[in-house]
């Protein structure tokens, strides 16, 4: 029987990626279109996909498609053939990564979701196929000057903190469906004024223009394509360009540079610097921007808290005579595994290798109707590592979801949106962790370790 999903360890993989002698080609798309049968579609492509040796991560509802891949550049014709051939995605644009060292995925994911996009609205509740003005990069740039318009950024605030249009309105959102009313609220009593949106690569706005104009607004336009379309269209056809700094991605890369100016500071040390990295400490993984002083200097952690936290982890493990002082989850559909095993209660022996058990959706959105269940086991489209990322020391003690933690193995609340409770604060639960070794403070994703709160708008400056 073929199996259709993957089985192998991140740490393989990733061995396997670096051996490769061609060149990959990143890329995304997106359809809105009606799915009859779902699984039948994710298996289909899941199949084809993995014998091009396709690499990403793709998720299918019933409402369509969203793809962010990693394509052998040999098998770019097969793979776009087999593509435009699929019913419903005949012709469907596919828009090229701006920066690309062709190694943005390590793996094939193929899920299915709820929604393409986590809204936190009912379905129904407005016509979603009534959207906004489609503009390209030039309408785009000549629409930013007309009186009265207005720019809005449809991303979180951890993505246009490090890159952003000019003038643009970016709301302090962790997620999309905060983002939503947060928007309606701020435009309040422009009803009558130019809405320009524009996200990553535009299917945030396809849900956002139709939602403003079911509030009233009657002139919304969006970026068709979102940045990453806009760049090319930029590049290829000498535009100006009005979009500053990097374009935050959500696959290993964290960023494309666009321009070469520096929007953001070290949450650190408050130098300009827009370098996204996840905490070394994987109890927390917290993502953060940090210079790179900083992180020699704190041993690439968020705070001098999780850096003495690894530090002890190491220690512990040396003396226990463990290989490489850390021991990582086997994951496979969010489950443990040891040896091909499944393992109750999302716990890895010593030894164990981790498979990724799952990233931030593109554009930033977390998955639909996450709930954690104790022990660090989740339910079949619920919570998820984040970055497959696993505890040292044997025990899975964080599932990183959009960047909230699970601390002890179990979440107070598990949000819609799989996002932890507001604040970021847990019920702490068992754990298998020596008692002499404290858990890290959990932070909000994107924000600045010890703060809760967004950082003021930080000056520009040339990098």
């Amino acid at each position: 029987m073929t199996v259709l999903h993957n089985k192998v360890s991140r740490q393989l993989l990733r061995e396997r990626l670096m051996k490769e002698d061609f060149r990959r080609v990143t890329l995304s798309f997106y359809r809105y279109f009606y799915v009859d049968d779902v699984q039948a579609l994710r298996d289909a492509l899941y199949m084809k996909w993995s014998a091009l040796g396709c690499l990403g991560r793709i998720y299918v509802a019933r409402e369509g498609i969203n793809a962010q891949m990693s394509v052998p550049e040999h098998e770019m014709e097969a793979f776009t053939a087999h593509l435009h051939a699929v019913d419903g995605l005949q012709q469907v644009p596919l828009k090229i990564a701006v920066e690309d060292d062709g190694r943005s995925f390590i793996k094939l994911n193929v899920k299915i979701r709820p929604k393409l996009v986590a809204d936190g609205l009912a379905d129904g509740s407005f016509d979603v196929t009534n959207v906004g003005t489609h503009l390209t990069a030039e309408e785009f740039n000549q629409a930013m000057d007309l009186p009265g318009a207005v720019v809005v950024d449809m991303r979180n605030h951890y993505e246009s903190e490090v890159g952003r249009f000019e003038g643009a309105v970016c709301p302090d959102a962790d997620t999309f469906r905060d983002e939503l009313p947060m928007v309606a609220q701020i435009l309040e009593g422009k009803e009558e004024q130019p809405v320009l949106l524009y996200c990553t690569g535009g299917i945030r706005c396809e849900k956002a223009s139709a939602y403003l104009r079911h509030k009233g607004f009657s002139q919304v336009h969006q970026l068709h394509g979102g940045i990453i379309d806009y760049v090319r269209q930029v590049r290829t056809q000498n535009l100006t360009n009005r979009f500053l700094g990097k374009n935050f991605v959500f696959d290993d890369r964290m960023g494309e540079r666009i321009s070469e100016h520096i929007l953001a500071a070290c949450h650190q040390c408050g130098q300009a610097c827009d370098e996204h990295v996840n905490c070394a400490n994987t109890a927390c993984h917290h993502l953060f921007i940090q210079c790179s002083a900083c992180r020699a200097a704190l041993s690439g952690c968020c705070s001098a808290e999780c850096q003495a936290i690894m530090e002890a982890h190491q220690a512990g493990q040396a003396e226990q005579g463990a290989p490489g002082g850390q021991v990582e989850q086997a994951m496979h559909d969010r489950q443990a595994e040891q040896g091909g095993q499944v393992k109750p209660g999302g716990q890895a022996k010593q030894g164990g290798q981790a498979e990724p058990g799952g990233q931030a959706m593109q554009d930033g959105q977390a998955e639909q109707g996450g709930q954690a269940e104790p022990g660090g086991q989740a339910k079949q489209g619920g919570q998820v590592m984040h970055d497959g990322q696993a505890m040292q020391g044997g025990q899975v003690e964080q599932a990183m979801h959009d960047g909230q933690a699970m601390q002890g193995g179990q979440v107070e609340q598990a949000m819609h949106d799989g996002q932890a409770m507001q604040g970021g604060q847990v019920e702490p639960g068992p754990s298998n962790q020596p008692s002499s070794v404290a858990q890290p403070t959990v932070y909000r994703k994107g924000r600045p370790p010890g703060r809760t709160e967004a950082a003021a708008p930080h000056a520009v400056h040339p990098a």
